[in-house]
């Protein structure tokens, strides 16, 4: 559940912190006290879009944060996604007067949609104007969908592959012609080029073994000048480093400081040597090839002419040569008609599959949710009204599946059940959302821990507002409830009572929120009821909360 929520700065609000309970907690105050300034910080915690417009007016940056109990389903992607895992969870969020955001989950850098995949398990908003989603067909199919438990993003997935495979098909049958020439083309390049079959490594070693032979009799005459002053001379480095070496160690016995100039002397001599066996190995085998030098001269002019003919470099052939090998492989498997319509046809067979057990499963719970929420309806004010889930097969296959789902209600007994937003109120779609906000609450035991009710009781009074307060205490009994409410029916049931407040001083407006108790709340309970509290409204208050 949500433990603590902490904001800075945010709207007008200087500072705030609130440490939440378990089941059912309500926040009232004057209309524009701030009572929704707390939902959407929650949002903004959860994922909501911000801009600088959250920050307080003269200050430098926002800052909310919200510490819950942390979801056991929830540490596996905690897990995955890097962050440290606990018993509780803290989500945080600053944005700055230039309207830059930045996150955390448990102290670590975070995405906002990371935020928003972490808010899915922890808390589910319903808005005042949630009854407006019950007007669109996409709405009440998702509703459905997640009381069915149908997977939409699977089925959604395999009508986008069904789909894909078709367009494939299609592009290929109209460019059949198109991709004859371009195979003809791509054959003809890569039998050029294959004339040459150019090797991987070949070019740089055809430039370095053509240098060499190029300038053979250079080297040659080079190699046999240094072996000369090394040690095939009249007077050598060999017989120069020997005779140094000898006058020292006719003396190192006198001055053993001596010692490390004779051993240089020794090491250079050495190293002489070597220098000589590797002159007359080099000298040995080093000879003119005019031959060769010829072969190498008509190679790499091939290598060169094929460069100038595609406008790369002589280096990039052989990658040029893969890189239209696997063109080639690539239009013969856009020519090859047979293995697409395989592939169409598996494509189909598995949207077909995906889709058919979605409408199993969505014509098995409508019914179950219709009952449900018929029931809630009767309790709301609605005695004989009844609702309708249909599900109006779709002309042609859709992403979401094979039919559509539609709200449909009757306002009364013996009504024809119609569409929703036809034959229902204000006050009735009101009470309608409510009635399925609640079922599908109770019936969803995996669902979020945490429900927020942001004036979803709107349009209701007297005896139904009494059903509401006692439903959102039934719910607060399952999970943590929020509920941002005007009746006083309503927030008499609650557990936790905390009012909200504008206060204006000298340094501008501020809203300020404070747990009622005692005579505070009855105070707070008789103001909902008549304004300023008097004798009546507030025997009236204690008899609610009695």
């Amino acid at each position: 559940m949500l433990k603590r929520l902490t904001l800075r700065d945010f709207v007008i609000v200087p500072q705030l912190e609130l440490e939440w309970s378990a089941g059912f907690s309500v926040l009232t105050g004057e209309t524009g006290a701030g009572k929704s300034i707390l939902l959407d910080a929650l949002q903004l915690l959860l994922g909501g879009r911000g801009d600088a417009g959250v920050v307080r007016e003269g200050a430098m940056r926002a800052e909310l944060a919200a510490e819950f109990d942390t979801p056991p389903g929830l540490l596996p992607w905690l897990d995955e996604a890097g962050f440290e895992p606990g018993e509780t969870l803290l989500l945080r969020r600053a944005i700055d007067a230039q309207g830059k955001s930045r996150a955390w989950v448990n102290g670590s850098a975070a995405t906002v949609a990371q935020l928003a995949q972490a808010g899915e398990c922890l808390i589910d908003i319903h808005g005042q104007h949630a009854w407006q989603r019950l007007t669109r067909p996409a709405s009440v199919r998702a509703l459905l969908d997640d009381h069915a438990g149908v997977d939409a993003a699977a089925l959604a997935a395999a009508f986008s592959a069904w789909r894909a495979a078709q367009q494939q098909l299609d592009a290929a049958r109209a460019a059949q012609a198109t991709l004859a020439q371009e195979r003809e083309r791509l054959q003809w390049q890569l039998d050029e080029i294959g004339k040459l079959a150019p090797g991987e490594q070949e070019w740089p070693e055809l430039n370095g073994e053509h240098q060499r032979l190029s300038h053979a009799q250079a080297l040659i005459d080079a190699g046999r000048a240094a072996l000369d002053a090394v040690s095939e001379g009249e007077d050598t480095a060999l017989r120069r480093l020997a005779f140094a070496g000898q006058q020292l160690r006719e003396v190192v016995g006198f001055d053993a400081t001596l010692q490390a100039a004779l051993d240089a002397l020794d090491g250079a001599a050495a190293q002489t040597e070597d220098a000589a066996h590797s002159l007359r190995s080099y000298l040995h085998r080093a000879e003119p090839d005019p031959g060769r030098l010829a072969q190498l001269d008509e190679r790499l002019s091939l290598w060169l002419q094929l460069a100038r003919r595609y406008r790369q470099a002589p280096a990039e052939l052989p990658s040029l040569q893969a890189q239209w090998q696997a063109a080639l492989r690539e239009l013969d498997a856009q020519g090859d008609l047979q293995q697409l319509e395989a592939r169409l046809a598996t494509a189909r067979k598995a949207f077909d599959a995906a889709a058919s057990a979605a409408g199993k499963l969505r014509a098995k719970a409508a019914p179950q949710l219709a009952q449900a929420v018929s029931a809630a309806m009767q309790e709301l004010g609605m005695a004989g009204g009844r609702l309708q889930i249909a599900l109006p097969q779709q002309a042609e296959p859709q992403s979401f599946g094979l039919e559509s789902a539609e709200l449909l209600v009757a306002g009364h007994a013996g009504a024809t059940p119609r569409p929703l937003a036809k034959v229902a109120s204000g006050g009735e779609l009101s009470r309608i959302a409510l009635a399925i906000a609640v079922c599908t609450a109770r019936a969803d035991r995996h669902g979020a821990p945490t429900l927020v009710f942001d004036e979803v009781d709107a349009g209701v009074g007297g005896a139904v507002a009494h059903t509401v307060g006692r439903q959102m205490q039934q719910l607060g009994r399952r999970r943590q409830v929020l509920c941002v409410t005007h009746l006083a029916q309503v927030a008499a049931k609650a557990d936790a009572h905390w009012r909200v407040s504008k206060q204006a001083d000298a340094e501008g407006v501020a809203s300020h929120v404070e747990r009622v108790l005692g005579e505070a709340r009855t105070a707070e309970i008789a103001r909902m009821l008549g304004g300023v509290p008097s004798g009546a409204s507030l025997l009236h208050a204690r008899e609610l909360l009695a």
